[in-house]
């Protein structure tokens, strides 16, 4: 666990969730780093009848821009709600496709910690490890 990584991953996740100014149908925005460093963002696309969440767009974007494989990823709300943990869905989606991603979230302070995503789901179902062969 990392107190306070990756500020430029952070501050590109923080630019875009401030231009989201009150739209209720984008109010997260997300930002994840590739194993090369790139750095590729998305935001949530709320809809009454659901939709994805900012991690999630993040990750189809990557796939469609090319991205090597992520490593880091973090979420942060729009109006300076500051760093928000992925949500149960996220996790699960995290940790299947990305099984050795770390995530920021809250830590202690105000600050900001990376943690494993496989420690944010413990004794977890994954996926991937019960496939056959």
């Amino acid at each position: 666990m990392t107190e306070n990584p990756d500020p430029a991953l952070l501050q590109a996740a923080t630019a875009l969730a401030a231009r989201l100014g009150t739209d209720d149908n984008h109010s997260v925005a997300a930002a994840a780093r590739d194993a090369k460093g790139r750095v590729v963002t998305g935001v949530n696309v709320h809809h009454f009848t659901g939709g994805p969440c900012a991690e999630l767009v993040v990750l189809g974007a990557a796939v469609a821009e090319g991205a090597a494989p992520l490593v880091r990823i973090v979420a942060v709300g729009d109006r300076g709600r500051g760093v928000l943990p992925p949500c149960g869905r996220c996790r699960q989606t995290l940790l299947d496709l990305w099984p050795e991603i770390e995530v920021l979230v809250p830590g202690a302070g105000g600050g900001v910690r990376a943690v494993p995503v496989r420690e944010l789901l413990p004794h977890t179902y994954v996926w991937a490890e019960h496939q056959e062969p």
